[in-house]
């Protein structure tokens, strides 16, 4: 039998550790008791499914219940992946919940990454079963959080990550963060007492929580009649009353406040709108500018934002941003790395194309996408310069970096990327003619 060469990609390849990181737990206005007795209860199941949309408090509500287990019951290594649009790429999805797994114990899934990374690899079903034996001998019980599994659309994915729930060992309870139901068997899953489900209705805030929250968000009561209208129009979206209260602030007149309360809906559109309206234009100018310039990041840090905007007081303005609870999610214990609440940025993002333009956005991705590159994030750097339409410098980099990706099997990623560059450009690179 032929020797598996045992192979790993190169270190400039590493990665993104803060896709691994367990959110921060915020202090909580409301403490969901019965939420957090209800996922302590599902961990008799296989697989939790946390189904709800943006702005629900998923994230918030399992964070929160991870940092308060050891007060209920005994605590529970836990892993935790965030996952983005990037991880669609089979290989590139499975390193990263291989890698995620290793907080229950050193060098798990070690066997697995060796099958993965072989230049003729096996099947993934192949190298998932060596995974899940290694899972199957861990001693104690452990929690592995898939959060934004809606961004996943890949069949093969959702196919092995099927086998996996599947044959999930005892050792290893399932907790993934959606806001869609994934293509997985559910049905089957319920029907053998597999699945435990939290949905938006279970999710929302009721009328008494609301209350709660409004009351510990606000400098000022608010009358009963206006919480129960609030109640009604936001539907208990926490997301929503957050924005509410941020607008509320600094408004004391009466009519003022009736006015608001009587304007605000939970439609979409609206939220967005008003995001733009009484968030950011309640803004700073300088803060303002920080926003619309580093919204399309998918992740920062203070430096990152110094090479985008051109200016030095990236860490500054972001320790000041999670100070004002300004939609920014810590993603490290050392507050060096945030993003921005998902539709935060996407009203961020609609903002600047609007005030900024493409072609000043385009300068900005190209700031973003030199620094990724000087920190050997070459993957960002190919994202970001494909978001710029700069197809020759995207070109350049994936030329370096395609005998890697070859060799770590994440031929999708190189192909979607390829893809994406036009005619001209593919002509004036042979060899990437040769790897498409």
């Amino acid at each position: 039998m032929e020797e598996v060469q045992q192979t790993r990609p190169p270190d400039r390849y590493e990665l993104l550790s803060t896709k691994l990181a367990l959110p921060r737990p915020r202090p909580s206005l409301v403490l969901r008791e019965p939420l957090l007795a209800r996922l302590d209860e599902a961990l008799e199941y296989k697989l939790t499914l946390l189904s709800a949309p943006a702005g629900f408090g998923k994230t918030t509500l399992v964070s929160e219940w991870i940092a308060t287990r050891g007060e209920r019951q005994d605590p529970l290594p836990v892993a935790w992946l965030s996952l983005d649009a990037g991880d669609n790429d089979p290989a590139r999805f499975w390193r990263y919940v291989i890698a995620a797994c290793q907080a229950f114990q050193a060098g798990i899934g070690k066997s697995a990454l060796v099958l993965l990374h072989t230049p003729r690899r096996p099947s993934l079903e192949t190298v998932l079963t060596t995974f899940i034996n290694e899972l199957a001998q861990l001693a104690h019980k452990c929690v592995l959080v898939l959060e934004d599994y809606h961004v996943i659309t890949s069949s093969q994915i959702h196919e092995t990550m099927a086998y996996l729930v599947d044959h999930l060992p005892a050792t290893v309870h399932l907790l993934i963060l959606t806001r869609s139901d994934p293509p997985l068997p559910l049905a089957s899953l319920r029907a053998h007492g597999d699945l435990y489900e939290l949905h938006a209705a279970d999710l929302r805030f009721s009328l008494a929580e609301t209350e709660i929250f409004l009351r510990q968000a606000l400098p000022f009561p608010l009358s009963a009649g206006a919480i129960t209208r609030l109640e009604a129009r936001t539907e208990g979206w926490v997301t929503g009353l957050r924005l509410l209260a941020l607008a509320l602030q600094g408004r004391e007149d009466t009519r003022d406040l009736e006015h608001m309360l009587g304007t605000f809906t939970g439609s979409h559109r609206h939220i967005l709108e008003y995001l733009v309206a009484d968030v950011l234009s309640s803004q700073p100018e300088r803060l303002q500018e920080f926003l619309l310039q580093t919204a399309f990041l998918n992740r920062l840090t203070g430096s990152l934002c110094d090479a985008v905007t051109g200016r030095n007081d990236g860490e500054h303005m972001l320790e000041q941003m999670e100070r004002a609870n300004l939609f920014l999610i810590p993603l490290d214990d050392m507050g060096q790395w945030y993003r921005y609440h998902a539709l935060f940025a996407e009203a961020m993002q609609h903002e600047a194309r609007r005030r900024l333009g493409e072609d000043y956005l385009r300068t900005l991705y190209d700031k973003a996408s030199h620094w990724y590159e000087e920190h050997g994030l070459l993957a960002e750097a190919v994202e970001v310069a494909l978001s710029a339409r700069d197809f020759t410098r995207a070109a350049m980099l994936i030329e370096s970096i395609v005998g890697p990706y070859n060799t770590i099997n994440e031929l999708h990623t190189l192909l979607r990327w390829i893809e994406q560059l036009p005619e001209e450009v593919l002509q004036e690179h042979p060899e990437l003619c040769l790897s498409y």
